[in-house]
């Protein structure tokens, strides 16, 4: 399969939500504000040369069908990536591995030396996914999380 990389815009919001809902692990990664339209629109306004999506103009006669994503962010010390996704059908070509490159190199383009991700601990293809990156795990940090908006849930 051939496909394509580019920046993620405002305008890719329904494909990216489509894509999110495609899988179980990532659509228990949503959350209804920071996930809606405003808050991808916030999101990329943000970061907006360190977002990628992958796209194939051969599943199913769409003309750009959105087959992968990955968002990354920093505050200007340290980078996150939120929400990498392949689409279930379309894994094991390498473009999760290619979005990551995109990603990591947009971010040092931009002075970020380090970066960080989360992923369910459950999730054993994802965890293999990024150990094989190196990615390691971080054993001596606990992740704290307090929801600042009723609407958002607190998490496990």
């Amino acid at each position: 399969m051939d496909y394509k990389i580019r920046l993620v815009t405002t305008g890719d919001y329904d494909s990216l939500y489509a894509l999110w809902n495609s899988t179980e692990q990532s659509r228990r990664a949503l959350n209804p504000v920071d996930d809606s339209r405003a808050g991808i629109e916030r999101y990329l306004k943000r970061n907006p040369s360190t977002c990628f999506l992958a796209y194939s103009e051969e599943c199913g006669g769409e003309k750009e069908k959105v087959i992968g994503v990955i968002l990354a962010g920093h505050d200007g010390r340290r980078a996150i990536i939120h929400h990498m996704c392949v689409d279930p059908g379309c894994r094991r070509r390498g473009i999760a591995g290619a979005l990551v490159q995109k990603a990591e190199e947009a971010l040092k383009k931009e002075g970020i030396s380090k970066v960080f991700g989360l992923v369910f601990r459950d999730n054993d293809a994802a965890n293999e996914f990024w150990e094989n990156r190196g990615y390691s795990v971080r054993t001596n940090l606990n992740y704290r999380n307090k929801s600042l908006n009723a609407a958002v849930p607190e998490g496990e």
